[in-house]
């Protein structure tokens, strides 16, 4: 039997897996360790005959692949590789594991997805299949979702990591303003508020991490979420509150890559994901951006919220992994009427 599954527990693989069983335990999730490795690593296990097979091409082909709109080429996620005999308690609380079982004698087949098996907050995929030539195919048919799972888990990370540790008076900056926010964690400042845009910067030597909020009426567009439009307020946007070092500078879209902009619906806010590079008119500064476009709550303006990363020196897959998870723990602010009741 083949199937996709959710859940927190993983059927037990062999011996090595059979303590699996207490995780489900009620209750026991608190005791659970804080989870290892590195933010962006999948530890796969795998045995070596697979790995070095058409199997572990298939998962290097899949999350290694590179990430979309990066001046340079970086794979999605770092892989590391251990047998499953050799899966022992140090590797089990690893942040991200892919978990391969090829074997004639299982009683079922499929991708599983669980959470919190071994250690918190932590994200598993279990791959399961009856022969090799099985297990590729399992790995290509589901490859978006096996992505999908491990970056909704490094975001909610993040996220988690920036409630735990806000710096609520930027939120409370945003709200005043567009209704809402992210939630920012210590570090971030305010770098410049106005009344219709907000720049909040986490800036060190060398690498900025930064996060835009801007509105602007939408009046008598016909197509708001149009590319076209998207970029032209964004521009306009960045040349009026973006300036670079230099007279004359200012950051605007590049026109090397074609910006991607695409629908995406989150835990209840609809938005358009725009994604591309940005540089410095009259400068040599760029690097990635992301934004996501949605309609104020009375419907009257575009909201728009940015992250983008800058850092010439370094690989920027994480640094903008980071600032991206913030936009998406935008919130509305409540209501003064109901926050009295």
């Amino acid at each position: 039997m083949k199937g996709i599954h959710v859940s927190n527990l993983i059927m037990p693989l062999a011996a090595v897996l059979l303590t699996l069983g207490a995780t489900g335990c009620k209750g026991t999730k608190a005791l659970l360790p804080n989870v290892s490795g590195k933010a962006g690593e999948v530890m796969v296990v795998i045995d070596k005959d697979f790995w070095e097979g058409a199997l572990g091409d298939e998962v290097r082909a899949v999350l290694t692949d590179e990430v979309p709109y990066l001046p340079q080429r970086e794979p999605l996620f770092n892989l590391s590789n251990v047998p499953l005999t050799g899966f022992s308690d140090l590797f089990k609380v690893h942040r991200n594991i892919l978990l391969t079982q090829v074997d004639p004698q299982l009683d079922s087949t499929g991708i599983f997805f669980h959470k919190d098996v071994w250690a918190s907050p932590q994200s598993v995929v279990q791959l399961s299949a009856y022969t090799e030539d099985e297990a590729v195919a399992l790995m290509d048919e589901n490859a978006e979702l096996i992505v999908a799972f491990f970056e909704q888990a490094e975001r909610d990370r993040v996220i988690g990591n920036a409630l735990l540790y806000e710096e609520h008076s930027l939120a409370d900056t945003v709200s005043a303003i567009f209704g809402g926010s992210p939630h920012f964690p210590a570090g971030y400042k305010l770098r410049k508020a106005t009344s219709d845009f907000v720049w909040i910067a986490y800036d060190r030597e060398y690498v900025y991490q930064d996060v835009l909020i801007y509105k602007y009426p939408i009046g008598e567009e016909k197509d708001p979420f149009s590319a076209d439009n998207i970029i032209r307020h964004r521009n306009a946007t960045m040349q009026k509150n973006v300036p670079g070092m230099f007279e004359n500078s200012y950051m605007t879209t590049s026109p090397v890559l074609e910006p991607l902009v695409q629908h995406v619906k989150y835990r209840g806010l609809d938005f358009m994901q725009t994604r591309g590079l940005w540089e410095v008119e009259n400068d040599y500064m760029g690097g990635p951006f992301v934004s996501h476009s949605f309609y104020s709550r009375d419907g009257k303006d575009m909201i728009v919220t940015e992250a983008f990363v800058y850092a010439p020196r370094y690989d920027k897959r994480q640094y903008m992994l980071q600032v991206e998870a913030l936009l998406y723990s935008w919130e509305w602010a409540v209501p003064e009427e109901k926050a009295q009741n």
